[in-house]
């Protein structure tokens, strides 16, 4: 009888994360081997099953059509082992791994955080603030909180919020913006790591939008976050990531006149994972505390943890 499984299980894990990743660095990072070995896996596993599995160009390795197509299988199948492995043994089930970018983790999450943890806690939260797009099918992460369209490859997503956007400003410049005019006389901090869109907002206002502006320039969000709330000038920025520092006063609206944008914050999960009962009260909790902060509530009351029974699995 033939060998129904004629490639190991490294190998078969070495392709898949080559061809999810497309690269060999990651696939030696999470295997603990050297790169030359994730190529002689990939190399061996094409001997055995008859056929080229990647492209190698100049670019980089690439993975070809017949691979792309059962990737979701091989992808969900890897998931499901660790999952499986993790319910059998009850790992990591009080503890829930969150990846998130740093305006999102320094504006929104920590100020809250702690009201979560006080409705379960048996469930600890642990945070990795990063830029990077870290791979949600790790098994050391249950899920992320990204910012986009909601389109990512291999991710399911459900919608936080965030959309609308506007200009705000110290209230130690308010005298300098009456109207949107104003914004052609006055400086407009450019964060280069913003993906919202002035000349919408810009055409929203009925001005033109390719009206120039002009002001400090920053490559770090926290900071043009930080230059706006000392009066450096005007930045767009999302209402949601906002509304504390306008509900205390260290930031105004000037125009009051938000756009509902493509994009928003996202929960994000691996594609075809187990869902377990932590990330739907995280889910849940988003549901809730996401509205209400978007009016400025950060300061509600923390349930009492005596009335809670503890999380558990």
């Amino acid at each position: 009888m033939p060998n129904p499984f004629p490639i190991p299980l490294n190998a078969l894990r070495a392709i898949e994360i080559v061809a999810r990743r497309g690269a060999l660095a990651p696939a030696a990072e999470e295997l603990g081997v050297t790169i030359g070995a994730v190529s002689q896996h990939l190399r061996r596993a094409e001997d055995r099953l008859g056929m080229e599995l990647f492209a190698r160009t100049p670019q980089g390795i690439k993975p070809l059509p017949a691979l792309m197509q059962v990737l979701p299988q091989l992808s969900g199948g890897f998931t499901q082992l660790q999952d499986g492995l993790a319910s059998l043994t009850g790992a990591h089930e009080g503890v829930l791994n969150v990846t998130v970018g740093s305006i999102f983790a320094s504006r929104w999450l920590i100020w809250r955080v702690n009201k979560f943890s006080a409705l379960y806690p048996g469930l600890e939260v642990r945070l990795t603030v990063t830029g990077a797009m870290l791979d949600l099918s790790r098994p050391d992460i249950d899920c992320g909180i990204r910012y986009g369209d909601g389109v990512w490859p291999g991710v399911d997503v459900s919608l936080i919020g965030g959309q609308d956007y506007q200009p705000v400003c110290s209230p130690l410049i308010r005298d300098k913006v009456e109207s949107p005019a104003d914004l052609a006389r006055v400086p407009v901090i450019a964060d280069q790591t913003s993906m919202l869109d002035w000349p919408a907002w810009l055409r929203r206002a009925g001005l033109d939008p390719a009206m120039p502006l002009n002001g400090p320039v920053y490559s770090d969000a926290s900071l043009a976050f930080d230059a706006a709330i000392s009066g450096q000038g005007i930045l767009l920025a999302a209402d949601m990531m906002t509304a504390d520092a306008v509900s205390d006063g260290r930031l105004i609206r000037p125009f009051d006149l938000p756009v509902a944008g493509k994009r928003g914050y996202f929960l994000a999960t691996a594609k075809g994972r187990r869902q377990p009962k932590k990330l739907g009260f995280f889910r849940d909790w988003l549901a809730a505390e996401v509205p209400a902060s978007v009016l400025g509530y950060v300061h509600q009351n923390v349930p009492n943890t005596a009335t809670l029974a503890p999380y558990s699995i």
